[in-house]
Protein backbone atom coordinates (compact mmCIF):
# COMPACT_ATOMS: atom_id res chain seq x y z
CA UNK A 1 0.00 0.00 0.00
CA UNK A 2 0.95 3.49 -0.64
CA UNK A 3 0.07 6.87 0.85
CA UNK A 4 0.81 9.98 -0.12
CA UNK A 5 0.48 13.22 1.52
CA UNK A 6 -0.58 16.25 0.10
CA UNK A 7 -1.60 19.93 1.44
CA UNK A 8 -0.68 23.57 0.80
CA UNK A 9 3.08 25.00 1.32
CA UNK A 10 3.44 25.43 5.37
CA UNK A 11 0.36 22.90 6.43
CA UNK A 12 2.86 20.25 8.25
CA UNK A 13 2.38 18.24 5.53
CA UNK A 14 6.34 17.31 5.99
CA UNK A 15 5.94 17.44 9.60
CA UNK A 16 3.27 14.90 9.37
CA UNK A 17 5.44 12.89 6.86
CA UNK A 18 8.35 12.49 9.55
CA UNK A 19 5.60 11.35 12.28
CA UNK A 20 4.60 8.62 10.02
CA UNK A 21 7.95 7.37 9.15
CA UNK A 22 9.85 8.29 11.73
CA UNK A 23 12.33 10.34 9.67
CA UNK A 24 13.96 14.07 10.09
CA UNK A 25 13.14 15.18 6.70
CA UNK A 26 13.83 19.39 7.26
CA UNK A 27 11.12 21.28 7.35
CA UNK A 28 10.95 24.65 6.37
CA UNK A 29 8.75 27.87 5.82
CA UNK A 30 9.24 27.71 1.69
CA UNK A 31 7.47 25.24 -0.64
CA UNK A 32 9.20 22.74 -2.47
CA UNK A 33 9.64 23.59 -6.03
CA UNK A 34 7.84 21.76 -8.51
CA UNK A 35 9.43 18.88 -10.20
CA UNK A 36 12.20 17.85 -6.86
CA UNK A 37 12.08 14.34 -5.88
CA UNK A 38 9.62 13.26 -3.32
CA UNK A 39 10.62 11.94 -0.14
CA UNK A 40 9.10 8.30 0.27
CA UNK A 41 9.66 6.74 3.47
CA UNK A 42 8.33 2.97 5.35
CA UNK A 43 5.62 2.77 8.05
CA UNK A 44 5.52 0.27 10.64
CA UNK A 45 1.76 -0.52 10.73
CA UNK A 46 1.14 -0.72 15.03
CA UNK A 47 -0.53 -3.38 16.20
CA UNK A 48 -0.81 -4.77 19.46
CA UNK A 49 -1.58 -8.31 18.46
CA UNK A 50 1.72 -8.67 17.50
CA UNK A 51 3.22 -7.60 20.26
CA UNK A 52 1.48 -9.53 21.99
CA UNK A 53 1.88 -12.72 19.50
CA UNK A 54 5.80 -11.86 20.12
CA UNK A 55 5.86 -11.94 23.40
CA UNK A 56 4.38 -15.55 23.57
CA UNK A 57 6.61 -17.15 21.08
CA UNK A 58 9.93 -15.00 21.79
CA UNK A 59 11.08 -14.81 18.35
CA UNK A 60 14.05 -13.93 16.49
CA UNK A 61 12.53 -11.42 14.43
CA UNK A 62 9.12 -9.32 14.40
CA UNK A 63 8.12 -8.13 11.53
CA UNK A 64 5.05 -5.63 11.27
CA UNK A 65 2.92 -4.97 8.34
CA UNK A 66 4.63 -1.79 6.26
CA UNK A 67 3.03 0.96 4.49
CA UNK A 68 4.94 3.34 1.35
CA UNK A 69 4.71 6.96 2.39
CA UNK A 70 5.20 9.46 -0.28
CA UNK A 71 5.55 13.68 0.66
CA UNK A 72 4.21 14.51 -2.12
CA UNK A 73 5.91 18.18 -3.35
CA UNK A 74 4.98 21.19 -5.33
CA UNK A 75 1.52 20.51 -4.70
CA UNK A 76 -0.28 24.66 -4.10
CA UNK A 77 -3.52 26.58 -4.81
CA UNK A 78 -3.28 26.59 -9.15
CA UNK A 79 -1.52 23.16 -9.93
CA UNK A 80 -4.05 22.15 -11.88
CA UNK A 81 -3.61 25.05 -14.20
CA UNK A 82 0.40 24.68 -14.36
CA UNK A 83 2.49 23.86 -16.88
CA UNK A 84 4.32 21.93 -14.60
CA UNK A 85 1.68 19.82 -13.12
CA UNK A 86 2.09 16.37 -14.63
CA UNK A 87 4.85 15.18 -12.29
CA UNK A 88 2.90 16.25 -9.03
CA UNK A 89 -0.34 14.45 -10.70
CA UNK A 90 1.57 11.49 -11.56
CA UNK A 91 2.79 11.23 -8.19
CA UNK A 92 -1.27 11.11 -6.74
CA UNK A 93 -1.72 8.46 -9.50
CA UNK A 94 1.18 6.13 -8.06
CA UNK A 95 -0.44 5.81 -4.49
CA UNK A 96 -3.54 4.00 -3.40
CA UNK A 97 -4.87 6.58 -0.76
CA UNK A 98 -4.34 10.24 -0.12
CA UNK A 99 -3.36 12.10 3.35
CA UNK A 100 -4.87 15.47 2.52
CA UNK A 101 -3.11 17.80 5.45
CA UNK A 102 -4.99 20.81 6.42
CA UNK A 103 -3.47 23.62 8.69
CA UNK A 104 -5.24 24.44 11.92
CA UNK A 105 -1.79 25.54 13.70
CA UNK A 106 -1.30 29.50 13.73
CA UNK A 107 2.66 30.31 14.03
CA UNK A 108 3.22 33.92 12.98
CA UNK A 109 7.07 32.57 11.53
CA UNK A 110 5.32 30.38 9.57
CA UNK A 111 3.35 32.32 7.03
CA UNK A 112 0.60 31.25 5.52
CA UNK A 113 -0.41 31.51 1.63
CA UNK A 114 -2.94 33.18 1.83
CA UNK A 115 -1.97 35.06 5.51
CA UNK A 116 -4.82 33.57 7.80
CA UNK A 117 -5.73 30.22 9.05
CA UNK A 118 -9.00 28.76 7.26
CA UNK A 119 -9.45 25.64 7.17
CA UNK A 120 -12.18 24.72 5.20
CA UNK A 121 -11.09 27.39 2.34
CA UNK A 122 -7.70 25.76 2.48
CA UNK A 123 -9.78 22.20 2.13
CA UNK A 124 -11.41 23.62 -0.56
CA UNK A 125 -8.45 24.62 -2.16
CA UNK A 126 -7.07 21.49 -2.61
CA UNK A 127 -10.24 19.87 -3.55
CA UNK A 128 -10.79 21.77 -6.29
CA UNK A 129 -7.12 21.49 -7.37
CA UNK A 130 -8.06 17.53 -8.07
CA UNK A 131 -11.52 18.01 -9.56
CA UNK A 132 -10.08 20.66 -12.63
CA UNK A 133 -7.41 18.24 -12.96
CA UNK A 134 -10.00 15.67 -13.97
CA UNK A 135 -12.38 17.72 -15.48
CA UNK A 136 -9.32 18.26 -18.00
CA UNK A 137 -8.51 15.33 -18.60
CA UNK A 138 -12.34 14.35 -19.21
CA UNK A 139 -12.33 17.71 -22.13
CA UNK A 140 -8.92 16.04 -23.52
CA UNK A 141 -10.52 12.52 -23.95
CA UNK A 142 -14.12 13.46 -25.07
CA UNK A 143 -12.53 15.76 -27.84
CA UNK A 144 -10.29 12.62 -28.97
CA UNK A 145 -13.37 10.55 -28.86
CA UNK A 146 -15.71 12.90 -30.99
CA UNK A 147 -12.38 13.29 -33.53
CA UNK A 148 -12.92 9.12 -33.83
CA UNK A 149 -16.30 9.22 -34.13
CA UNK A 150 -16.27 11.62 -37.32
CA UNK A 151 -13.48 9.24 -38.82
CA UNK A 152 -16.18 6.57 -38.37
CA UNK A 153 -13.71 4.94 -35.50
CA UNK A 154 -15.91 5.46 -32.76
CA UNK A 155 -18.53 2.30 -32.54
CA UNK A 156 -16.78 1.11 -29.30
CA UNK A 157 -16.54 4.16 -27.75
CA UNK A 158 -20.27 4.63 -26.77
CA UNK A 159 -20.02 3.28 -23.32
CA UNK A 160 -17.24 5.53 -22.30
CA UNK A 161 -18.45 8.66 -23.75
CA UNK A 162 -21.65 8.07 -21.57
CA UNK A 163 -19.54 7.38 -18.78
CA UNK A 164 -17.31 10.16 -19.01
CA UNK A 165 -20.17 12.20 -19.89
CA UNK A 166 -21.62 11.36 -16.17
CA UNK A 167 -18.36 11.90 -14.49
CA UNK A 168 -17.88 15.11 -16.34
CA UNK A 169 -21.55 16.40 -14.86
CA UNK A 170 -20.65 15.05 -11.43
CA UNK A 171 -17.41 16.94 -11.41
CA UNK A 172 -19.00 20.42 -12.43
CA UNK A 173 -20.91 20.26 -8.93
CA UNK A 174 -17.37 20.41 -7.80
CA UNK A 175 -17.72 16.99 -6.06
CA UNK A 176 -15.00 14.56 -6.50
CA UNK A 177 -15.56 11.14 -8.39
CA UNK A 178 -14.93 8.91 -5.15
CA UNK A 179 -18.07 9.22 -4.47
CA UNK A 180 -19.48 8.39 -7.18
CA UNK A 181 -20.36 4.73 -7.49
CA UNK A 182 -18.97 2.85 -10.64
CA UNK A 183 -19.44 -1.06 -11.70
CA UNK A 184 -16.26 -3.20 -11.88
CA UNK A 185 -16.66 -2.30 -15.69
CA UNK A 186 -16.75 0.86 -15.52
CA UNK A 187 -13.96 1.39 -13.43
CA UNK A 188 -11.89 -0.73 -15.94
CA UNK A 189 -12.90 1.96 -18.48
CA UNK A 190 -11.70 4.99 -16.37
CA UNK A 191 -8.66 3.42 -14.57
CA UNK A 192 -6.44 4.45 -17.58
CA UNK A 193 -7.67 8.27 -17.07
CA UNK A 194 -5.48 8.24 -13.76
CA UNK A 195 -7.88 10.40 -12.44
CA UNK A 196 -7.29 12.14 -8.93
CA UNK A 197 -10.13 13.06 -7.25
CA UNK A 198 -11.14 8.86 -7.53
CA UNK A 199 -8.37 8.29 -5.06
CA UNK A 200 -9.86 7.39 -1.32
CA UNK A 201 -8.97 10.59 1.06
CA UNK A 202 -8.36 10.82 4.66
CA UNK A 203 -8.00 14.58 6.01
CA UNK A 204 -5.58 15.43 8.77
CA UNK A 205 -6.33 18.94 10.75
CA UNK A 206 -3.39 19.86 11.99
CA UNK A 207 -3.44 21.78 15.15
CA UNK A 208 -1.02 23.65 17.65
CA UNK A 209 -0.41 21.60 20.48
CA UNK A 210 -2.59 23.95 22.81
CA UNK A 211 -5.46 23.48 20.41
CA UNK A 212 -5.36 19.22 20.95
CA UNK A 213 -8.51 19.05 23.10
CA UNK A 214 -9.92 22.52 22.73
CA UNK A 215 -13.13 23.92 21.22
CA UNK A 216 -11.75 25.87 18.35
CA UNK A 217 -10.41 22.29 17.12
CA UNK A 218 -13.81 21.04 17.36
CA UNK A 219 -15.24 24.00 15.83
CA UNK A 220 -12.69 23.31 12.91
CA UNK A 221 -13.71 19.80 12.50
CA UNK A 222 -17.30 20.13 12.55
CA UNK A 223 -16.58 22.50 9.68
CA UNK A 224 -14.68 19.97 7.90
CA UNK A 225 -16.85 17.31 7.70
CA UNK A 226 -19.48 19.51 6.93
CA UNK A 227 -17.81 20.63 4.20
CA UNK A 228 -16.72 16.69 3.05
CA UNK A 229 -20.29 15.43 3.95
CA UNK A 230 -21.00 13.47 0.55
CA UNK A 231 -17.50 13.42 -0.18
CA UNK A 232 -15.80 10.21 1.11
CA UNK A 233 -13.76 11.54 2.70
CA UNK A 234 -12.60 10.44 6.74
CA UNK A 235 -11.61 13.67 8.84
CA UNK A 236 -9.88 13.88 12.06
CA UNK A 237 -7.33 15.87 14.08
CA UNK A 238 -4.18 15.81 15.57
CA UNK A 239 -0.59 18.33 16.06
CA UNK A 240 1.89 16.91 13.25
CA UNK A 241 4.39 18.67 16.09
CA UNK A 242 3.79 16.64 18.86
CA UNK A 243 3.40 13.49 17.03
CA UNK A 244 6.68 14.21 14.90
CA UNK A 245 8.34 14.70 18.32
CA UNK A 246 6.96 10.98 19.30
CA UNK A 247 8.24 9.50 16.34
CA UNK A 248 11.97 10.23 17.19
CA UNK A 249 11.40 9.07 21.10
CA UNK A 250 12.47 5.85 22.52
CA UNK A 251 9.49 3.76 23.21
CA UNK A 252 9.60 4.58 27.22
CA UNK A 253 9.48 8.34 26.75
CA UNK A 254 6.87 8.25 24.20
CA UNK A 255 4.78 6.36 26.71
CA UNK A 256 5.29 8.76 29.82
CA UNK A 257 4.94 11.90 27.04
CA UNK A 258 1.91 10.41 26.22
CA UNK A 259 0.70 10.19 29.34
CA UNK A 260 1.14 13.73 30.45
CA UNK A 261 -0.57 14.93 27.62
CA UNK A 262 -3.72 12.77 28.58
CA UNK A 263 -3.44 10.38 25.36
CA UNK A 264 -3.40 6.99 25.15
CA UNK A 265 -1.33 6.35 21.75
CA UNK A 266 -0.41 8.48 18.52
CA UNK A 267 -2.64 9.94 16.36
CA UNK A 268 -0.59 8.47 13.61
CA UNK A 269 -1.86 4.99 14.99
CA UNK A 270 -5.05 6.23 13.98
CA UNK A 271 -4.11 7.49 10.76
CA UNK A 272 -3.21 4.27 9.39
CA UNK A 273 -5.65 2.14 10.90
CA UNK A 274 -8.40 4.32 9.37
CA UNK A 275 -5.99 4.16 6.07
CA UNK A 276 -6.24 0.32 6.03
CA UNK A 277 -10.18 0.46 6.57
CA UNK A 278 -10.54 3.08 3.64
CA UNK A 279 -8.85 0.56 1.11
CA UNK A 280 -10.32 -2.74 2.74
CA UNK A 281 -7.22 -4.14 4.13
CA UNK A 282 -6.76 -6.87 6.77
CA UNK A 283 -4.04 -8.52 8.29
CA UNK A 284 -3.41 -12.06 9.00
CA UNK A 285 -0.25 -13.30 11.11
CA UNK A 286 2.04 -16.12 10.79
CA UNK A 287 4.23 -17.75 14.26
CA UNK A 288 7.16 -19.52 15.21
CA UNK A 289 9.99 -19.17 17.05
CA UNK A 290 12.04 -17.70 13.80
CA UNK A 291 9.44 -15.38 13.24
CA UNK A 292 6.04 -13.40 13.72
CA UNK A 293 5.24 -11.26 10.84
CA UNK A 294 1.79 -9.90 10.02
CA UNK A 295 0.81 -9.69 6.43
CA UNK A 296 -1.31 -7.21 5.04
CA UNK A 297 -4.06 -8.54 1.70
CA UNK A 298 -7.17 -7.04 0.69
CA UNK A 299 -10.36 -7.83 2.49
CA UNK A 300 -11.84 -11.00 0.65
CA UNK A 301 -8.88 -12.43 -0.26
CA UNK A 302 -8.68 -16.68 -0.02
CA UNK A 303 -6.24 -19.02 1.41
CA UNK A 304 -4.07 -19.70 -1.54
CA UNK A 305 -3.97 -16.07 -2.65
CA UNK A 306 -2.78 -15.24 1.16
CA UNK A 307 -0.12 -18.25 0.57
CA UNK A 308 1.01 -16.12 -2.24
CA UNK A 309 1.50 -13.02 -0.46
CA UNK A 310 4.36 -15.08 0.74
CA UNK A 311 5.77 -16.63 -1.44
CA UNK A 312 5.06 -17.88 -4.94
CA UNK A 313 5.79 -21.16 -3.78
CA UNK A 314 3.49 -21.86 -1.29
CA UNK A 315 0.68 -20.19 -3.82
CA UNK A 316 1.82 -23.22 -6.70
CA UNK A 317 2.09 -26.14 -3.74
CA UNK A 318 -0.65 -25.11 -1.56
CA UNK A 319 -2.04 -28.20 0.44
CA UNK A 320 -4.08 -26.91 3.10
CA UNK A 321 -3.82 -23.83 5.66
CA UNK A 322 -3.93 -24.36 9.23
CA UNK A 323 -5.82 -21.49 10.47
CA UNK A 324 -7.10 -20.01 14.15
CA UNK A 325 -8.02 -17.36 14.77
CA UNK A 326 -6.02 -14.52 17.33
CA UNK A 327 -8.81 -14.39 19.74
CA UNK A 328 -9.62 -17.66 20.17
CA UNK A 329 -5.57 -18.33 20.31
CA UNK A 330 -5.00 -15.52 22.98
CA UNK A 331 -8.38 -17.45 25.04
CA UNK A 332 -7.30 -20.87 24.62
CA UNK A 333 -3.60 -19.79 25.89
CA UNK A 334 -1.45 -20.99 22.99
CA UNK A 335 -0.72 -23.50 20.10
CA UNK A 336 -0.17 -26.59 21.87
CA UNK A 337 -3.40 -26.13 23.63
CA UNK A 338 -5.46 -25.26 20.87
CA UNK A 339 -4.28 -28.25 18.97
CA UNK A 340 -5.30 -30.32 22.00
CA UNK A 341 -8.79 -28.79 21.95
CA UNK A 342 -9.11 -28.73 18.24
CA UNK A 343 -9.31 -25.51 17.40
CA UNK A 344 -6.58 -25.36 14.41
CA UNK A 345 -8.74 -26.02 11.75
CA UNK A 346 -7.80 -27.17 8.39
CA UNK A 347 -9.07 -24.90 5.76
CA UNK A 348 -8.92 -25.09 1.90
CA UNK A 349 -7.85 -22.93 -1.04
CA UNK A 350 -11.24 -21.17 -1.21
CA UNK A 351 -11.65 -20.15 2.65
CA UNK A 352 -11.81 -16.25 3.12
CA UNK A 353 -9.01 -15.11 5.31
CA UNK A 354 -10.18 -13.33 8.09
CA UNK A 355 -8.53 -10.26 10.13
CA UNK A 356 -6.39 -11.37 12.63
CA UNK A 357 -6.02 -15.07 11.65
CA UNK A 358 -2.74 -16.93 12.60
CA UNK A 359 -1.81 -19.39 9.34
CA UNK A 360 0.61 -22.12 8.58
CA UNK A 361 0.38 -23.21 5.24
CA UNK A 362 0.79 -26.65 4.04
CA UNK A 363 2.31 -27.42 0.80
CA UNK A 364 4.49 -29.43 -1.71
CA UNK A 365 6.21 -27.85 -4.95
Amino acid sequence: MRLGIIGLPNSGKTTIFNALTGQNIETTIYPNPIGEEPHIGMIKVPDKRIDRLSAIFKPKKTIYADVRCVDITGFSKGISGSHQKTSVFNQIWDVDAIIHVVRAFDEPEVAHPDRDIDPVRDASTLELELIFNDLELIEKRLERIAEATKKGLGKNLDAEKKLLTRCNAHLEDERPLRNLQFSEDELKLIRPMQFASLKPELVVLNVSEKDIKGGKTEEAINRLREYFKGKDALVFSLCGKIEMELSQMPQDEAVLFLSDLGIEEPAMNMVIKEAYELLGLISFFTVGEDEVRAWTIGNGINAVKAAGKIHSDIERGFIRAEVIGYEDFMNVGGMVKAKEKGMLRLEGKDYIVKDGDIINFRFNV
